[in-house]
């Protein structure tokens, strides 16, 4: 379905980014796998996804940064001729309440999930532009739908992304170019596995179908955004949260 596609996958190291780079690949793109922090982590999913037939390569980035940013995505067009999909998944949390949060949390976490966001996207649209075809899926968060206590700076980010992904799309869609972000709940990730069994079945309370979902589910999701099939689809929030936020 996507043979012949370059993709990157930010932040693809670990749980859904590592899920999406590797059901990317599985529908035949050549996926950059971008990190941050651990290039181990990073060489064991290129491995995966090696071991399963498909291709990979690694690209280390901060996507906090947005002369790293344009460097990734520059280099990437010049090493491999195209970036026909982006996916703008890493993200960061620091979560704390509101009147005790620092400013630097709050900082952090924006610059990395929204301004990164923002980095990555107009670096590759130049190119999607040109070869007026692209295929742009942000990550944003059941958070930034609804808001959550304890996440000002992280809800504000996601919530940030969809009016962002709105607007991008408005903007590129006369040059074939389609951008639409997918919003999960509670997925089984790192970050979830750290909550308490309280937290937990409280959380899956208030999801209809009674359980957080996988990465696989994420990643579905954006095998479907990025495919053919989904060119009529744009500026849209695909909420894939078990029904939590109907």
């Amino acid at each position: 379905m996507l043979e012949g596609q370059v993709a990157v996958v930010t932040g693809a190291s670990r749980g859904i980014g590592a899920a999406i780079a590797k059901r990317l690949a599985k529908e035949g793109a050549f996926v950059i796998v971008n990190y941050q922090g651990s290039q181990e982590r990073a060489e064991q999913v290129k491995k995966e996804i090696e071991e399963a037939g498909g291709r990979a390569a690694l690209w280390r980035c901060d996507v906090s940064d947005a002369a790293e940013c344009q460097a990734m995505l520059e280099g990437v067009r010049k090493e491999y001729g195209a970036v026909d999909i982006l996916v703008n998944n890493a993200g960061i949390n620091r979560d704390g309440l509101l009147l005790t949060m620092s400013q630097d949390d709050f900082d952090r976490v924006v610059k990395t999930n929204l301004y990164g966001c923002f980095y990555c996207t107009k670096a590759a649209a130049k190119g999607m532009i040109k070869k007026r075809s692209g295929r742009i899926v942000n990550i944003s968060s059941v958070s930034g739908v609804l808001g959550n206590a304890g996440q000002a700076n992280y809800a504000a980010s996601k919530a940030g992304i969809i009016g962002f992904t709105k607007t991008a799309a408005r903007e590129l869609a006369g040059r074939g170019v389609t951008v639409n972000a997918i919003a999960p709940g509670f997925i089984e990730t790192d970050m979830t596995g750290k909550l308490s069994e309280d937290v937990r079945t409280a959380a899956a309370a208030q999801i209809p179908l009674k359980r957080f979902g996988k990465p696989e589910d994420i990643a579905a999701a954006v095998a479907f955004l990025a495919s053919p099939e989904a060119g009529y689809i744009t500026g849209q929030v695909l909420g894939v949260d078990g029904g939590m936020a109907m």
